[in-house]
């Protein structure tokens, strides 16, 4: 009824296939992208160009979402391209099959590093922000919410205006997300 997603791609997808109700699309909240390593880490980064990230890995992988299929993967290529490392640790990325498993090869320890949303880093203890990504290097971070054509109900209506409405807005804010 309601179709809310990470992923601008995928709303365009249904927007370009007739598949959301018109006048229904709205950009609902945004998010960050940060590094995050094992809560146990003394490490901070500046994430600016050139860091020689590759050193910080100590022979590790980069946790990330798979950035040929992942949201937060393919903006975490994007940051990192927009910084001048990519090349130089693209060997080294852990492709995860989406932004919490990701996040959980950080808490494992099984990766020293990880990319992901400043959301899901914020929902576990065990796992540190040591970066945050400049918002100018990558494409904002958006997630819109539209209704989905013929299939929305009042319920769903309702839904969509209360997630748009002042009273979410600190629910949100809780969970760490920017709203828009």
């Amino acid at each position: 009824n309601l179709f809310l997603s990470a992923d601008l791609d995928w709303m365009d997808y249904l927007d370009q296939r007739k598949l959301i109700a018109d006048g229904t699309r709205t950009h609902l909240l945004g998010n960050r992208l940060v590094m995050i390593a094992p809560a146990d880490s003394a490490l901070k980064l500046d994430l600016k160009p050139g860091i020689d990230l590759a050193a910080f890995l100590s022979g590790g992988l980069l946790a990330t979402g798979d950035p040929d299929h992942v949201p937060a993967g393919k903006y975490a290529r994007q940051a990192l391209e927009k910084l001048g490392v990519w090349k130089g640790i693209e060997g080294r990325i852990a492709r995860a099959d989406s932004v919490r498993a990701a996040l959980a090869l950080v808490e494992r320890a099984e990766c020293p590093l990880g990319v992901v949303y400043a959301t899901d880093a914020a929902a576990s203890a065990k796992v540190k922000v040591v970066g945050v990504f400049p918002e100018d290097s990558h494409p904002p971070i958006v997630y819109p919410a539209a209704m989905v054509k013929d299939k929305g109900t009042p319920a769903a209506q309702r839904l969509l205006e209360f997630l748009k409405s002042p009273a979410a807005r600190p629910i949100f804010e809780k969970h760490g997300f920017a709203l828009k």
